[in-house]
């Protein structure tokens, strides 16, 4: 049996009782044990190239720190024209979807390991074992460039700043804006963007992406010419919800519509949304209006079956206290959240008494008028 043979028929199988059960087999069995792994861990990361038998993958790591189809999908849908260069290739997936729409592309990576893969995987394109900086000194002028730089450093503590990340896209953002037409630059989502936003320039776009409502990335986009304020751009992949685009100024003048009731249903932003920080204009865009200013939760009257986020009928409501405690006459398990409210869900859950489950959802907040109270809802979307 060859090595080929063995991953397809072991796809599913245990790469650990896989190492001990064929140990003395006639394969390679180091190719073969972190193929089927790289695989299983792709399978919903990154479907097309799971299931693709002509690719190989690197060490686990590399796996673990790719972007994933969806993300990739949608870096793609904003980049397009003659050439392109990845200037991190990494194990290639965001190179691979951004390239499909260029006519020239290039892949730039440091490591040799991953430039051989590249090689066998990113058939047609051009790879520069070398790094990001020297490969910007001697490279003709790209329509497009992509950076994804590493965020954490030596020691493997995450990055706060732009400028820590490697390579120091702050320091090569000069030389980037002088080889291309349009620049993106992938930062985690753990990242300020207030801070990143002094430290970059012309940067045209901010896209806060979601996936499931969890953040995963944020992507600066810098033009050379541009001056004016970014268009903020917050999207939750995986989910039939609306993207959300606005500019800073737009938020800081909006006046928020708050309330001190609560309607019959109640609205919670979805991860890109909070992460961008559009928190006033959504009482504008979505006729809801919010608990409290630093409560950014919504509620309505009426179903808006497009707000940007998880939506939740309310059962009932009630002060924080005794009335509380009647409300919740029977409840034993419900999913717990809070929100602008003096204790964690922790503390909540333990005066409660109250076990974790998915059928009940409890909000503890608080409203506009500084009453501090507990909302029991279901969710609809």
């Amino acid at each position: 049996m060859d090595t080929k043979q063995f991953i397809a028929d072991h796809l599913n199988d245990d790469v650990h009782e896989l190492a001990l059960k064929y140990s003395n087999a006639k394969v390679d069995m180091t190719l073969a044990l972190r193929q089927i792994e790289a695989r299983q861990l792709l399978r919903k990361k990154v479907p097309s190239w799971s299931n693709n038998d002509e690719l190989l993958f690197p060490v686990r790591l590399s796996i673990e720190q790719c972007s994933s189809e969806a993300t990739a999908r949608y870096k793609a849908s904003l980049l397009s024209g003659t050439s392109f260069a990845d200037l991190t290739g990494g194990l290639g997936v965001d190179f691979f979807f951004i390239s499909q729409n260029f006519q020239h592309c290039d892949y730039v990576e440091l490591n040799p390991e991953l430039c051989e893969l590249a090689k066998h995987n990113l058939k047609g394109s051009v790879i520069h074992n070398t790094s990001a900086e020297a490969y910007l000194q001697s490279c003709e002028p790209k329509h497009c460039l992509f950076i994804d730089p590493a965020r954490r450093d030596n020691y493997g503590r995450k990055m706060v700043s732009v400028a820590d990340c490697t390579p120091n896209v702050v320091e090569l953002q000069g030389l980037m804006l002088q080889k291309a037409k349009r620049v993106m630059i992938k930062l985690s989502p753990m990242l300020d963007i207030s801070l990143a936003l002094k430290e970059l320039h012309h940067i045209k776009e901010v896209h806060v992406v979601a996936v499931e409502n969890e953040c995963k990335e944020l992507l600066f986009v810098m033009e050379p010419e541009f001056e004016s304020d970014p268009v903020f751009t917050c999207v939750n992949l995986g989910t039939q919800q609306p993207m959300v685009s606005f500019t800073q100024e737009e938020e800081k003048l909006a006046t928020a519509t708050l309330t001190s009731e609560i309607g019959h249903f109640l609205y919670e932003p979805n991860a890109a949304v909070m992460k961008g920080g559009c928190y006033h204009l959504l009482t504008q865009r979505y006729q809801v209006q919010k608990l409290h200013r630093n409560s950014h939760l919504y509620t309505a009257d009426q179903l808006i079956s497009d707000f940007p986020g998880r939506i939740f009928e309310v059962d009932d409501w009630a002060v924080f206290g005794k009335k509380a405690k009647a409300m919740l006459e029977g409840v034993d398990k419900a999913s717990i959240a809070v929100r602008n409210f003096p204790m964690t869900v922790a503390e909540l859950r333990k005066k409660l008494k109250i076990n974790d489950g998915d059928q009940i959802y409890l909000f503890a907040t608080t409203l506009s008028d500084e009453r501090k109270v507990l909302i029991k809802t279901h969710k609809i979307h």
